[in-house]
């Protein structure tokens, strides 16, 4: 995947100066990825120290490398702009109307137990003067999802980035999961999903638009 993250810089400030950014820890040297993997990987040996496993067994003695290199590279790695997708728009030459992507993949991580946040993410706009590629869409959708995780706070990232990029409040975003932290500790509710939904301009304001994404997404 290509990435931009000059782009990913103006989202994450565009972020800070609204109040929607992940509580982070402001450094002025930040951690290299070698340094993160090193810190993760300690403390991932004192969890397993401390639940008595056996660290001289091979199948759990490489387990403390693994979580760290898959916590930065893949589960976390929306934490970095870094990786911020490049964004294809193209001028709206077509007068294209209302653009509508459904089933989007989100695996996430809860902040409050970092176990396993799944569903899908429908995402629409209606495009003033710029187009995006579809698979942005989705590129948007998993970055943000790729971090811990509050489902609210990630259908606002989500719909906040894709306004400043397209520069249009025309966007709505509408998310359905199932939390783990839910489903497989505490109440331990097997059926239960979580949604919620973001929508701007005429999204909000007209309510043939609204009933119409509210049934897309719904169906």
């Amino acid at each position: 995947m290509k990435s931009d993250k000059v782009l990913g810089q103006k989202v994450h400030e565009h972020l800070l100066q609204i109040g929607m950014e992940t509580p982070m820890n402001s450094s002025p040297t930040p951690r290299t990825i070698e340094r993160k993997q090193e810190i993760i990987e300690e403390a991932v040996t004192s969890i397993m120290n401390a639940l008595d496993l056996d660290m001289t067994d091979d199948s759990l003695c490489d387990t403390p490398k693994r979580v760290a290199k898959m916590y930065v590279h893949e589960l976390f790695k929306g934490l970095d702009y870094t990786n911020f997708p490049k964004c294809t728009v193209i001028e709206n030459k077509m007068d294209a109307g209302m653009v509508i992507e459904k089933n989007i993949k989100v695996m996430s991580n809860c902040e409050h137990h970092f176990v396993t946040i799944d569903g899908v993410a429908t995402v629409a706009y209606i495009p003033g003067k710029k187009v995006l590629g579809l698979s942005k869409l989705n590129r948007i959708v998993n970055f943000f999802a790729r971090r811990p995780q509050v489902q609210e706070r990630l259908t606002n990232q989500i719909w906040h980035a894709l306004s400043f990029i397209l520069e249009t409040e025309n966007v709505a975003v509408y998310v359905d999961a199932v939390h783990f932290c839910v489903r497989s500790r505490g109440v331990e509710d097997g059926n239960s999903s979580t949604i919620t939904s973001k929508l701007g301009g005429e999204f909000m304001t007209d309510p043939a638009v609204r009933a119409e994404f509210m049934s897309l997404a719904r169906g």
